[in-house]
């Protein structure tokens, strides 16, 4: 007998919970996600929060809601989910689930690959290195899954390398990894920002390319496939298995 994992249509409130940033412009791709969110289902109910400097802050979401879903809105797997959206989830006395976070999903590299493509990348060109640039964590796991960001972008490319550094936390650096693609032979290359959207730190890789010479692609963004991602994560806590 296979077990076979069911997508309901139940009405479990989904938490877009994100970090938060002074830059108004991360809190406009959280709440553009949501809007694509409801788009793709118009039944859910999808309640943006932010873990810090913006609002709704996720305390107060929870303080709401019930039995729903905390889906992170984050790419690593590192410090705020393991520890800062559990405490939240823990000191508001929420009955709710708490999702995987986006991660290394090959629907998000594909998006990394379109906002290349949109900065004028070919796939084909044996001149250029793409240096992939996250944010980095003190865990090693977490670091290690941001890192097979680089191989899945380079899968069916001619290009001369790809990279990940870390724009925070760990290194390389980037600095240090833009000298290693240039050492290697790489003639020319481009930033890649592994970021959902921007901020202070893509401000300061972006200040660095520019002093550089190096373009910069833009950062995930708004996007159904970003969309599409917080759903699988969603539907991995309120799918019910059953018999097939």
């Amino acid at each position: 007998m296979r077990v076979a994992r069911v997508v309901t249509t139940a009405t479990r409130p989904l938490i877009l919970a994100a970090h938060g940033s002074v830059d108004p412009r991360s809190a406009a791709v959280t709440h553009a996600v949501a809007g694509r969110i409801r788009r793709l289902r118009p039944w859910l109910d999808v309640r943006p929060a932010f873990l810090e400097r913006t609002g709704p802050s996720l305390p107060d979401v929870l303080a709401d809601v019930r039995d729903g879903v905390v889906v992170p809105f984050l790419l690593a797997n590192a410090f705020h989910a393991r520890i800062d959206i559990p405490s939240m989830i823990e000191e508001a006395g929420a009955t709710v689930d708490q999702a995987d976070v986006l991660g290394d999903d090959p629907a998000l590299v594909t998006v990394l690959r379109q906002r290349l493509a949109e900065a004028g990348v070919s796939p084909a060109d044996r001149d250029l290195a793409v240096l992939v640039v996250a944010v980095g964590s003190s865990n090693e796991t977490a670091n290690a899954r941001t890192a097979r960001v680089a191989d899945a972008l380079a899968a069916g490319t001619r290009w001369a390398g790809v990279d990940v550094a870390f724009a925070a936390g760990p290194r390389p650096d980037v600095a240090d990894a833009a000298h290693r693609l240039r050492t290697n032979g790489a003639r020319r290359l481009v930033i890649a920002p592994w970021f959902l959207a921007h901020g202070l730190i893509t401000d300061r890789v972006a200040t660095f390319a520019a002093a550089q010479g190096i373009p910069m692609a833009e950062p995930l963004g708004s996007h159904n496939l970003v969309a599409a991602t917080v759903l699988d994560r969603f539907d991995a806590v309120t799918a019910l298995p059953a018999a097939a």
